[in-house]
């Protein structure tokens, strides 16, 4: 006979530090810690708070929540954060990974205009990757589009699947705007899929980091996936709440993408009785 068991995976569930914006990275360990989340990963941008490997160590020890991840600095908003060469910035996000106990940095392929950069992307991906226990899992991107206008701002590619790398990160957000489907992009990555950022999306030109459960991405399926392949990354919750009209909706907000995310990781399974 068999009978369906509740399957539960060892992936912890982390918050983005950027889910909290606009409110300080300080604000973002205090919620995780207080609604129950396995840990934070650390988005470094603008915030002194975030680039601050002591305070961030102690923000870590105060709340007694650990840093899973270190976001590398890769926006447009961060071009000038911990240096204006983006090796130096890997670097010191790997640096700061290592010191914190963080298992990975999240890394977004460059800009097109970053030439040099982009040319040796994939093996300078390789060679640091090989120098460290740290995982660089490279995260899927998506074309900028205007109108009916298409400019693809990503190279090698903002499909990271057609390059090769060790670990990779799937942001669902992402997989909306770019209009792809987010299932065959996990099936591409296989095995070397080692994070996620979960979020919704409902295919807009903008990138919408909508709470799961709130667009058309299968952000339940996905997780589902992961409980029954026994996934050991991590699942961080990176969701915008930039309209939430108080503190306490932003934290309704992630105490929902929590719980979303805790039930569709149990997923049933069936074993077979002797």
């Amino acid at each position: 006979m068999a009978e369906p068991v509740v399957r539960i995976p060892d992936a912890k569930v982390a918050l983005s530090t950027a889910s909290v914006y606009p409110e300080s990275t300080a604000t973002a360990f205090e919620i995780a810690a207080r609604l129950g989340y396995d840990g934070v990963e650390v988005m470094v941008w603008t915030d002194p708070v975030s680039q601050d490997i002591e305070a961030l160590r102690r923000l870590s020890d105060y709340h007694q929540i650990p840093i899973l991840a270190v976001h590398a600095p890769c926006l447009l908003i961060t071009q000038r954060v911990w240096s204006t060469d983006p090796w130096v910035k890997l670097q010191r996000a790997r640096a700061a990974a290592e010191k914190l106990g963080a298992s990975t940095v999240v890394v977004h392929p460059p800009f097109r205009w970053q030439r040099q950069y982009a040319r040796d992307f994939v093996t300078g991906i390789w060679r640091m990757a090989n120098e460290t226990d740290v995982r660089f899992a490279i995260e899927n991107m998506y074309p900028w589009r205007y109108r009916d206008r298409e400019m693809l701002a990503y190279a090698p590619d903002w499909d990271v699947t057609k390059d090769d790398y060790r670990h990779f990160t799937i942001d669902l957000s992402h997989t909306s705007t770019a209009r792809t489907d987010a299932l065959h992009m996990i099936d591409r990555m296989g095995d070397r899929l080692g994070h996620v950022h979960l979020a919704d999306g409902n295919g807009s030109n903008k990138d919408e980091h909508l709470v799961p459960g709130r667009g058309t991405q299968p952000c339940a399926e996905l997780l589902e996936r992961l409980a029954l392949s026994g996934f050991d990354g991590h699942v961080v919750i990176e969701v915008n709440t930039r309209r939430a009209m108080s503190s306490a909706e932003r934290e309704a907000d992630l105490a929902e993408a929590l719980a979303f995310t805790r039930l569709h990781l149990a997923s049933a399974v069936k074993v077979h009785r002797r």
